[in-house]
């Protein structure tokens, strides 16, 4: 199958570099302490924290830092496909795993000993680049909370599909096989907290598929402080009035 046009044209009509429409909000949870969703272009997630607050399990409590516990989860109307995946089934538990690890990286823990701080995350719509929509959901989730963070950590993937590396592959791009590489850094610092790769890549190849991935990071970095520039200001304007 033809993934990009001798036009340089994509599936959905986007070039190769081009990113698919992202859209956030924040405050989509009324019980949470912070809440928000995300959109990549069909994908659409969810994501609520609450903390920090008492450990439940006194055993898991730690003196020095904050217990971080994160649940990943698909509603079964998010795909086209009506195949019920079990509640706890090996992906969720891998993808809650590289969620908690991705959010640990950027959670001042030490700042708040003693307590947990729990990440909610559901997919609700999926088409592709989930696991980067989940991450991004949850850094404005978190930042919603309060949270102490070192920076918004931010994710994106990119794949190389008919010798053309592409940024933020959708479900299409994405099932076709080839290889395809998730990215999450912290901006500011530059630091990647997070890099899986589905399959191998020449070194070379793979330099500008993650230089492309890293570019969308930072994109999306800056909508999200977009984002909250634009909440803090409704914030203080409700204040004020």
């Amino acid at each position: 199958m033809e993934y990009v046009s001798p036009e340089g044209l994509r599936s959905d009509g986007r070039r190769p570099m081009e990113m698919r429409q992202i859209r956030a909000e924040i405050g989509a949870v009324s019980k949470a302490d912070g809440s928000a969703i995300f959109e990549m272009g069909n994908t659409k997630v969810i994501a609520a924290v609450y903390g920090p607050r008492e450990v439940q399990n006194r055993s898991q409590q730690m003196s020095d830092k904050a217990l971080v516990r994160c649940e990943y989860s698909m509603a079964n109307f998010s795909t086209g496909d009506r195949m019920r995946k079990p509640k706890g089934d090996r992906r969720s538990t891998e993808i809650s795993l590289v969620i908690r690890q991705t959010m640990e990286e950027c959670i001042l823990t030490h700042l708040m000993p003693r307590s947990q701080i729990d990440i909610y995350v559901q997919v609700l719509q999926a088409d592709g680049g989930t696991r980067s929509a989940c991450i991004n959901a949850a850094t404005l989730a978190l930042a919603d909370a309060g949270i102490p963070m070192l920076d918004l950590v931010t994710s994106c993937s990119a794949g190389y599909l008919n010798s053309t590396p592409l940024l933020d592959l959708n479900y299409v791009e994405d099932s076709a096989g080839g290889p395809d590489v998730t990215v999450g850094i912290l901006p500011k610092l530059d630091k990647v907290t997070l890099l899986q790769m589905d399959s191998k890549l020449p070194i070379d190849i793979l330099e500008n598929v993650m230089q492309l991935a890293t570019e969308g990071c930072k994109a999306i970095a800056n909508y999200i402080r977009e984002i909250l520039l634009e909440n803090t200001k409704q914030l203080e304007y409700r204040r004020g009035s």
